[in-house]
């Protein structure tokens, strides 16, 4: 089965729009971060939106992923806050135990950044529905080279 496709969320509008989109193409999709938000937005943050979106959509289903660039306090806030998932780029020693934390919390833990299928930041102030008909055009197109 192919893995869920990334779409990275700048508001609570895009996300809407991205889980909106996945119920209705029935697929999993991973609602990402910007690259650093550990560090600016923050895990209490970033999950809230998330969880306000999927409340919005039960019916998706859907990951989130926050992404700390090189900022260790902030992965360990995240992962201690059980984000669904913790992308980590900074020093292997740190990036080890960090893992180890994340294993014992049941947090995916990444060292890369996956890249995207859909990147939202152009499109910032877009509505939920707006970002809804440009995840579906992605989901649509990912769903048939999969």
């Amino acid at each position: 089965m192919p893995e869920p496709p990334v779409i990275r969320v700048h508001s609570l509008a895009q996300a809407l729009g991205a889980l909106r989109a996945a119920a209705r193409a029935g697929r999993p999709v991973v609602l990402a971060s910007a690259e650093g938000a550990g560090s600016y937005l923050g895990p209490g943050n970033f999950s809230s939106l998330c969880q306000a979106a999927r409340t919005e959509v039960p019916q998706a289903q859907s990951s989130a992923l926050l992404d700390c660039g090189e900022d260790a306090g902030a992965a360990l806030a995240a992962i201690r806050g059980e984000v669904s998932g913790v992308v980590f780029t900074g020093r292997e020693d740190v990036a080890a135990r960090l893992a180890d934390i994340a294993r014992l919390h049941g947090v995916a833990f990444l060292r890369q950044r996956p890249s995207a299928a859909l990147d939202l930041e152009g499109d910032f102030f877009a509505t939920a529905e707006e970002a809804e008909q440009l995840c579906a055009v992605v989901l649509a197109a990912s769903g048939r080279s999969c």
